[in-house]
């Protein structure tokens, strides 16, 4: 594409005219596509053009970086291999070009520039390529001739490069003469005697590279100049620069916890100074650093104990040195001053962070980092000033006493919980909306940690307390009643009183609060403050934990549910937000239709059902993924409750039940189709067979994706012992294929100090070994055992790895499934399996499965035993 040509074609992208746009991306794809080496040259030329339309200029740069760049990793990955794979000399000029942009006199094209180099340099810097990419930003930075904005742009350039670097996947780590190289550019331009500019643009790229300057960080020397030069910084008459040196100090905690010793006293006055006269925007990162470093502090605490439990010592770069605990007579007063200077203008749906809302969370996180020292720190100044005339200091009372209920253990903090319910539920008729509305979320707190240190005496006016401010309160504090109301609820979850006597103490309040949140949904600001789902939610809560003695309300409140169903089709859609509502609706109608279905049995949901399928398949037409995983999900309830009468609907709920299989995009959705085709399998069984071609297939593709997210793939593949026991021999057909995935889904490993991989390779033994049962059960049931032997050996062997690699797997929940997939195979196959059986490693698993404590599992594993032993002794 020659220089005219591009120009046109940039500016064509930006045409309000589809067409013309739609026709200048082509072209611009088309030279991408014919030959990409010279298209970055021509975008670089185009960029570095001198007296070019600034537009065109700023255009070529996003347009380089953006050939560059992907969120997918394996396209990420695809792009820097295709830039690896252009010529040596072609790359060399292009870089040249791009590098020589930052020293435009424009300011846009200089920054565009150090966005396009920042890409290259995190492709090439890692393999220790383009060495004059730093020796040209040093000089850039450092040379006493160049202009302001160049340093600015040539930091920013390695601010950029350091970021994407430390988002890179797989890519090797950057050598010492590199980072040393990093690091001396940057504190150049972090100097105090440097325009406030630079020193801002130096410190961000500071806090970008930290990442990758642990040596830097383990040389006392280099270290103590890093943080001499970024605690001067914090003093900078421009608050822009202050705040990115406390950025910068709190990225030290988290990456260098173990080198602060030497450092804590210089910054405790630093930060304790800021926070308490600097101005807001730098304040707040002052506090960030308390925050992090209570974090930090929590994790080691947790390592610790992993280490006491299993009798190793802790090493002294994971030692708690408690600077937390150590500040907290001085940090919380700081904190809880803090708390008063609310905004109460702001608006909670709007992207807000302030001095109080910061103060807060990190009150919280000491809170449950000193556990039960913040008592003592913090209950002073609550009960002095929770009944304050000034309305700042009730409502900053009130969310320091919600800020450490998680922490301190019930008997330090249950004695104040139990104190201030009469407290709390009064001053919910506050005349000040914030303190009703942070009362209201203190009582949900309650709810959901100290249930029990609530006096029975005032559960009724507790409840009454939150359903009064449900209807005619602003949706900020009715919201909050609804996140008090969703905890009360689900604190019965674990409430046996139900079982035993038919009833709970939700029961007598049950219709009024069902109907009462049904109101709340229908007002008209429900969209405001998240009422609407928190009102959904708390119905949904309350439902699943109702006892028996509720369920002609649960029946009488059904039919109103489908009808809200059915009507929300009507609803009109001017706009983007009426759709959103309109599909939010909808998903969350469906999922209480979900829970009522589990609460109710086949006979009281099945003269509903013919309304309710049909409500859901038209929710399924919608091309929301919401939407479709609600429906699903509740499909997978009606299911389970009607049984073999579930047939009847799967001729129409068959294409949905494939468009959600084949969702590998939304692979939450394509999650509930697995699960329902499992719930379907189960409830219909050999009804199940004359569909299961089309889902058969659909499994296969899934599995055979490499895009879909890793998580679908184990109850992907324990749905095949689903389908195989529902249609017993008629699993047939697909045996052969379905195994083969499944021995291939067993070779998957993962190294000893991953982890993540260890978890997903346990979820799918877990998926394989119930595949495998499902498998054999579904062909003992259709006497068809003998298709297995072929593959007996291939299903041993993958047991003995079970048996040799088991890690982490703390439930025992693979143990178990081994166990038991031991027992089927020797009860189905009998003698024909006798020398696979006659194995060390059966033995050991049997042998796991009677140590593991678990009765279940000893219970398996003794029938297993039982059935093993008889075979052997023949």
């Amino acid at each position: 594409m020659s220089t005219p040509d591009l120009t046109t074609t940039l500016l064509s992208c930006q045409s309000p005219d589809p067409t013309i746009r739609t026709q200048a991306e082509a072209a611009l794809a088309s030279a991408e596509q014919n030959n990409l080496a010279d298209f970055f040259v021509a975008l670089a030329n185009e960029l570095a053009a001198e007296g070019k339309d600034l537009t065109v200029r700023q255009l070529a740069g996003l347009h380089f970086k953006n050939l560059l760049v992907a969120k997918d990793d394996a396209l990420q990955a695809e792009k820097h291999n295709k830039w690896k794979a252009l010529p040596t000399e072609k790359r060399a000029v292009i870089k040249s070009t791009v590098i020589g942009a930052i020293r435009s006199p424009v300011q846009i094209a200089r920054h565009t520039a150090a966005q396009a180099c920042a890409e290259i340099a995190t492709i090439e810097l890692p393999f220790k390529e383009w060495p004059e990419f730093l020796t040209t930003l040093m000089e850039n930075v450092t040379g006493a001739d160049n202009d302001d904005g160049i340093k600015i742009s040539s930091l920013e350039c390695l601010g950029f490069t350091c970021e994407r670097i430390a988002l890179s996947v797989d890519a090797p780590e950057i050598a010492p003469d590199v980072t040393d190289l990093m690091l001396t550019t940057i504190v150049d331009g972090i100097r105090a005697d440097r325009p406030d500019t630079i020193r801002f643009a130096a410190a961000t790229a500071l806090r970008n590279s930290l990442a990758f300057t642990r040596k830097n960080f383990e040389n006392e020397n280099e270290r103590n100049m890093i943080m001499k030069t970024i605690c001067e910084a914090t003093q900078s008459p421009d608050a822009k620069v202050r705040g990115a040196a406390y950025e910068c100090i709190s990225q030290i905690a988290f990456q260098y916890y173990d080198k602060l010793q030497n450092y804590m006293q210089t910054l405790f006055e630093l930060t304790f100074a800021t926070i308490r006269t600097d101005e807001e925007s730098v304040a707040l990162q002052a506090i960030e650093f308390w925050s992090t470093l209570a974090e930090e502090e929590m994790e080691l605490i947790d390592m610790a104990l992993e280490y006491q439990e299993t009798g190793q010592p802790v090493p002294p770069e994971q030692t708690c040195v408690g600077y937390v605990k150590a500040a907290l007579g001085l940090l919380c007063p700081l904190l809880m001053e803090t708390l008063t200077k609310q905004d109460e203008d702001a608006d909670v749906d709007d992207d807000v962070w302030n001095l109080s809302m910061s103060g807060a969370t990190c009150l919280t996180l000491v809170a449950n980092t000193v556990e039960d020292d913040i008592v003592t720190a913090v209950m002073p100044f609550v009960q002095e000033h929770i009944k304050s005339e000034n309305w700042r200091y009730r409502e900053a009372a009130t969310m320091a006493f919600s800020s450490i209920l998680e922490g301190p253990g019930a008997e330090a903090i249950g004695p104040y919980v139990n104190q201030s319910i009469p407290v709390l539920l009064a001053a919910l008729s506050d005349p000040n909306d914030l303190v009703k509305d942070t009362t209201a979320w203190t009582i949900g707190r309650i709810c959901d940690l100290h249930v029990r240190s609530i006096p029975e005496e005032t559960f009724p006016t507790l409840v009454n307390g939150l359903a009064g401010k449900l209807l005619n309160e602003t949706p900020r504090v009715s919201s909050q009643a609804c996140f008090g109301i969703h905890n009360l609820a689900a604190a019965f979850s674990n409430d046996n009183t139900a079982e035993t006597t038919g009833s709970n103490a939700l029961s007598v309040y049950m219709a009024q609060l069902l109907q009462t949140l049904l109101q709340v949904v229908d007002r008209s600001d429900a969209s405001e403050s998240n009422l609407r789902i928190c009102a959904f939610e708390a119905i949904s809560v309350l439902i699943q934990n109702s006892a028996p003695d509720v369920k002609t309300v649960l029946l009488q409140l059904l039919p109103a549910i489908i009808d809200r169903l059915a009507q929300s089709f009507n609803m009109p859609v001017l706009t983007n937000e009426d759709k959103e509502q309109k599909e939010g609706v909808q998903g969350l109608l469906c999922g209480l239709i979900q829970v009522i279905a589990t609460k109710t049995t086949k006979e009281d949901i099945m003269p509903h059902c013919d309304l309710i399928m049909t409500n859901f398949l038209q929710v399924l037409q919608s091309k929301n993924a919401t939407c479709h995983e609600e429906a699903l999900s509740a499909c997978s309830a009606i299911a389970t409750s009607l049984e073999g009468d579930f047939v009847k609907y799967m001729g129409a709920l068959q294409p949905f039940l494939m468009t959600g299989l084949r969702n590998f995009e939304a692979y939450q959705v394509c999650t509930v189709a697995v699960g329902l085709v499992g719930d379907i399998s189960r409830a219909i069984e050999g009804a199940m067979q004359p569909f299961c071609d089309e889902i058969m297939s659909a499994l296969i593709e899934a599995l055979q994706n490499s895009a879909l997210h890793r998580s679908v793939k184990p109850p992907v593949l324990s749905s095949f012992g689903d389908i195989a026991m529902a249609i017993g021999g008629a699993y047939e057909p697909y045996l052969q294929l379905s195994l083969m995935m499944l021995l291939q889904a067993a070779q998957t490993q993962a190294p000893d100090d991953d982890e993540d991989l260890i978890d997903y390779v346990n979820m799918l033994r877990e998926g394989i070994l119930e595949a495998y049962t499902g498998i054999i059960q579904g062909l003992k049931d259709g006497n068809r055992t003998e298709l297995l032997l072929p593959y007996i050996d291939a299903i041993m062997s993958f047991l003995e790895m079970v048996a040799k690699t088991r890690k982490n797997d703390y439930d025992n929940e693979v143990l178990s499934k081994a166990v038991g997939l031991i027992g089927d195979i020797a009860s189905s196959m009998g003698m024909q399996v006798k020398a696979q059986i006659n194995q060390p490693y059966v033995l050991q698993l049997l042998q796991e499965g009677h140590a593991s404590g678990d009765v279940t599992i000893i219970e398996t594993a003794n029938w297993a035993n039982s059935v093993v032993g008889q075979i052997l002794a023949c």
